[in-house]
């Protein structure tokens, strides 16, 4: 089934009841911009003869359907074309059927669906108590994320003495947070029916639940960090407010069109009525900026911050989008450092955080420098405790340029469980343990030049406090000798002699191309292709003499007849 293109929906004839969640918005000339979504799917589910299959009909075909020939039990997709809403997301809308014969269908659609219409007959009372007896736990069962639109049908059927949506569906939406719109429609009467699935294709363009904590009714951290880092992007003076040049640049950036000095003054003047410490002499504050989004969001009008939020390149999580960091491109022998210039920069972010001047970053300076990222990436494993701190948990600038810094040496732990024999077996190093050495060097090798994953080796000799065989000494060097790598490095822990060996690790990491081993059948592959470019060159080479020697010829041919 498909529908005709018609215009936009028109304002509801009865607003929808949406809690703190609905109306309208504020008269600032900020625009739609919906996210980059091929197709929204809807699921139209609820008790029988709550009115879905008219709905559905109503919606595709622009008229109520005809009772004579009556309305096949379950109707096929419908698809709203491109041009159908504002948005410009096509809409498929996708009819169900609540008969325990058809529930395994019914469960598919539901968790297939970007969201959800639950219909509820406005004329019986008894479908709107199964909402919160069976449809909204039963959604709930089924671990459904997708939002819910909670629509009453047949509102012409309504009895005008009954209490209000308001009254009604408030206590629901107190226990079921997952409702985003309640609204009341009439597919006889054709009033609202456009404006359901408007709202079904809204909430999943522009999701309530990334940017608002429905149960502390304020804006979640994330969205407040990434809001926080727009507002220093656009403070291009750094006086801590957006003045009203500033603004209007925002606005142009977000929405392309310019805010009027009467739409700026109207801005600052609700902000400042409701939250007087949102605007100052110099214009709107972060705490202002906060504040306006999270009223565009309790009014319904979460598209406004949506659009600012994706124009700056975060995605539906709130995470900037991976195609702003540029990759970096590296063959699996190379290692990344980083540069003077980077090692610069880091130092001037540490000495702007460290307010108190004492060279060190306590933790509440940290979580500020961090403050506009969607979390601290230091406040996890590996890195919390990868770099030392004082006693006051400060972290110093060294520590914190360690965090990413050139040379970083990284060791795997010892279980606890497994320290324990590891410690008592004091034979742990056998006389098979060089035969097993050199097998995974082999193995190492090999590996390498059919992968062409190679990755360097160092033999460490341990325990060279105790008498050396002298057949496995030179085993030992033979073996490193043959393979092209360093020879083996005596150490003794016991002697506390540890010949620079956590220095030597780091510098085979630098320069990997110095200790890569390699096998017999390795170096016979690589003389072959070493002879086999010579050879390439040679020909090459003879081709290129053999071109010039022509074109000589030709020159000197030509320049003979000439003087002839």
């Amino acid at each position: 089934m498909a529908a005709a293109p018609r215009d936009a929906p028109k304002p509801p004839h009865q607003k929808p009841y949406r809690g703190r969640r609905g109306g309208d918005a504020m008269g600032v000339a900020w625009s739609l911009r919906a996210a980059a979504k091929r197709d929204v799917r809807v699921a139209v589910i609820g008790d029988h003869g709550t009115g879905k299959s008219s709905l559905v009909t109503t919606i595709a075909t622009g008229r109520f359907p005809d009772q004579d020939n009556g309305i096949a039990h379950v109707l096929p997709p419908a698809r709203l074309p491109v041009d159908y809403f504002p948005a410009r997301v096509p809409v498929t809308i996708v009819d169900t059927s609540s008969s325990p014969e058809h529930r395994a269908k019914l469960i598919a659609e539901c968790q297939a669906a970007d969201a959800v219409v639950l219909t509820y007959a406005c004329d019986r009372p008894a479908t709107l108590e199964r909402l919160s007896t069976f449809w909204l736990p039963e959604l709930r069962r089924l671990q459904l994320k997708a939002p819910v639109i909670v629509v009453g049908c047949k509102l012409d059927l309504r009895d005008e003495q009954q209490v209000s949506l308001e009254q009604v569906m408030a206590p629901i939406m107190q226990t079921f947070r997952e409702i985003e719109t309640c609204i009341e429609c009439s597919a006889l009467r054709q009033i609202q029916v456009p404006e359901v699935f408007y709202y079904a294709q809204k909430a999943v363009l522009h999701p309530t639940a990334p940017l608002f904590d429905q149960e502390a009714q304020s804006l979640k951290p994330r969205c407040v960090r990434a809001l926080k880092r727009i507002f220093i992007l656009c403070d291009h003076d750094r006086d801590g407010a957006l003045s009203d040049v500033e603004l209007n640049d925002f606005q142009v950036k977000c929405f392309n069109a310019p805010l009027q000095p009467t739409e700026i003054a109207g801005v600052k003047r609700v902000v400042q009525e409701k939250m007087p410490e949102g605007v100052n002499d110099n214009g709107l504050t972060l705490t202002g900026f906060l504040f306006l989004h999270a009223l565009f969001i309790e009014k319904g009008r979460l598209e406004t911050t949506w659009t600012v939020l994706r124009k700056f390149g975060y995605d539906n999580e709130i995470k900037l989008r991976d195609d702003l960091i540029p990759t970096i491109k590296r063959a699996p022998d190379q290692t990344l450092e980083l540069t003077g210039q980077a090692i610069d920069f880091l130092r001037g972010i540490f000495n702007m955080f460290d307010t108190d001047n004492d060279d060190a970053l306590l933790p509440a300076e940290l979580d500020d420098l961090f403050s506009t990222a969607p979390e601290n990436p230091w406040s996890s494993n590996p890195y919390v405790d990868c770099a030392e701190r004082n006693v006051l948990g400060g972290l110093s600038l060294e520590g914190f340029l360690s965090k990413g810094s050139r040379k970083t040496l990284v060791f795997q732990e010892i279980p606890e469980d497994d320290v324990r024999p590891l410690l008592a077996d004091r034979e742990s190093c056998d006389e098979f343990s060089w035969q097993r050495t050199r097998d995974l060097l082999v193995e190492v090798a090999t590996h390498g030049e059919n992968t062409g994953y190679e990755v360097p080796c160092l033999i460490v000799a341990a325990k060279d406090d105790l008498d050396q065989s002298p057949l496995a000494l030179q085993e030992s060097t033979r073996v490193s000798q043959d393979m092209g790598i360093e020879m083996p490095i005596p150490i003794s822990v016991r002697l506390r002699d540890l010949n620079n060996i956590f220095c030597r690790i780091v510098h085979a990491a630098q320069q990997p191309h110095l200790s890569i081993p390699e096998t017999e059948a390795g170096k016979t592959r690589r003389q072959y292709r070493q002879l086999l470019n010579r050879s390439l060159m040679v020909v090459s080479v003879g081709a290129a003499v053999a071109v010039v020697g022509i074109a000589a010829y030709r020159v000197y041919a030509a320049r003979k007849n000439t003087s002839s």
